[in-house]
């Protein structure tokens, strides 16, 4: 709900006039939401020949990782991931930060992902240029014969059925040409927040984990993290790096007090991490100082600025915390980049270059699935008859950082209730405790997409339920 300016009062429902939606579409699959996951489950299904159409609200495809800005390569994990990162190297999209490029960045405080190596480590952090990123996936989408529905926003989902077997028939957009439908025989929920799922009528639990000490919350919904990233070019990191060593001010902290007392940052701009237990921990509420990771070779880094914790908002699915989110960090960003430049040497003729297109949101709706994947699996290293993957070796920092081996059954895929969806990426059927650290990220998401798509082709193929599939043997080896 928006949230006026009396928030007291409980506007009451209107009664709009019967409307006739037009169908724009018929298809085998469609999909909703081109994130890594649905860009995946869209690519694969139309490389197996079904017709597929995919619903994006943003410019391109790959969500976070590329309207948000995200950019985090890495090694490929296997199918369409390791085709995209050879894709984007090959491009000349990916950039390779070292201990040889960036020396006193290893075990620098101000390093988002290197920040516990020991000083002076070898590294290497790899990036890639979002907006390329995005450019090479929209034209493998094409080339396989995906109808992309760019600035395409997703509206609701029409279900036929009843005594809980459900079918979606079809997805209400809108776009430039107003408000429409498509018909589709399977639907994939890429969607990265459940928005499908949950607008089917498919059972989920809200989003979010453990409350930290002096969290400001409603007793009801518990807050989701999320931040917004940007990007700052033409820092000279090495001069920062001086500052640091001679001022012993390896936090900025001095820097920061100095500016605070002038009264040229906010309060809320670097405040300390809150204490208190539960999976989010200390790691990913507030940051003390600067957060950032070089993307380029020209003194280009991303840097982060999360969500207030504090503030309790619920971003997935209410519009007025998403909208004071959005409002919040740009005012932060903007407060940083003005101090940044000010008062950090290295920083003087840096320029704000680019800003995400939307809060990426850590934790959203996690739908309830045939099986519902938990941390208890993890500790136990359950083995499924239905693996789509083979044990896969994760690290989890609610663990200290100890390397678990488990695998996923397809049931995870399969959402209580609808018939004819899937779940992939951020949405699967998981406890928020493992979807929350290792299963959002691109390469995950990815695979989960390859595999959704994989079996929704099948099933328009067939003509059957995705739960009617017989998942025998993993799709990742």
């Amino acid at each position: 709900m928006v949230r006026g300016s009396d928030r007291s009062k409980r506007q009451q429902p209107i009664a709009a006039p019967a409307k006739r939606i037009p169908v724009a579409a018929e298809t085998d699959v469609v999909v909703v939401g081109g994130g890594p996951g649905g860009f995946a489950a869209a690519l694969q299904a139309a490389r197996m020949g079904a017709g597929v159409v995919l619903v994006e609200k943003f410019d391109m495809p790959g969500g976070v990782h590329t309207s948000g800005l995200q950019g985090a390569a890495g090694e490929g994990a296997g199918g369409i991931h390791t085709e995209l990162m050879q894709r984007f190297a090959a491009g000349g999209y990916v950039y390779t930060a070292t201990q040889e490029t960036h020396p006193g960045w290893a075990g620098n405080p101000l390093s988002h992902y290197e920040r516990n190596l020991k000083p002076g480590a070898a590294f290497q952090r790899a990036s890639f240029n979002p907006e390329g990123a995005g450019c090479v996936m929209a034209g493998m989408l094409e080339d396989a014969g995906v109808t992309a529905l760019y600035g395409t926003s997703f509206v609701d989902a029409l279900v036929k059925g009843g005594s809980g077997n459900d079918a979606i028939t079809s997805v209400i957009v809108e776009n430039a040409s107003g408000c429409q439908a498509i018909r589709g025989k399977i639907f994939v929920d890429g969607s990265g927040t459940a928005e499908l799922a949950a607008r089917a009528g498919a059972p989920f639990v809200r989003g979010g984990g453990g409350q930290p000490a002096g969290a400001d919350w409603d007793g009801v919904k518990r807050p989701v993290p999320g931040g917004l990233l940007w990007i700052m070019r033409g820092i000279d990191f090495a001069r920062t790096f001086d500052h640091q060593t001679s001022a012993k001010d390896p936090l900025l902290a001095k820097l920061i007090a100095e500016a605070g007392a002038a009264g040229d940052i906010p309060p809320m701009l670097y405040r300390p991490r809150m204490g208190g237990s539960g999976v989010y921990g200390e790691a990913y509420i507030g940051h003390p100082s600067i957060d950032m990771s070089p993307i380029d070779g020209d003194g280009g880094y991303i840097l982060w600025q999360n969500v207030p914790y504090e503030w309790g908002l619920h971003m997935d699915d209410d519009a007025g915390d998403a909208a004071r989110a959005g409002r919040t960090m740009r005012g932060l960003i903007d407060a940083e980049a003005r101090f940044l430049k000010k008062y950090v040497p290295g920083f003087e003729n840096a320029a704000l270059s680019n800003v995400g297109r939307y809060v990426g949101i850590r934790d959203g709706r996690h739908p309830v699935g045939e099986y519902v994947f938990s941390i208890e699996d993890v500790l136990a290293g359950r083995r499924f008859a239905d693996a789509v993957t083979a044990p896969m070796r994760k690290s989890f920092f609610w663990d200290d950082y100890r390397k678990h081996d488990f695998e996923v059954p397809f049931r995870c895929f399969l959402p209580k209730k609808i018939s004819n969806l899937l779940l992939t990426g951020a949405s699967l059927s998981f406890t928020y405790e493992t979807i929350f650290m290792v299963m959002r990220n691109f390469a995950w998401c990815t695979q989960t997409g390859e595999i959704a798509g994989h079996a929704a082709a099948l099933s328009a193929e067939k003509g059957i339920s995705p739960k009617e599939l017989e998942w025998r043997s993993p799709y990742f080896d």
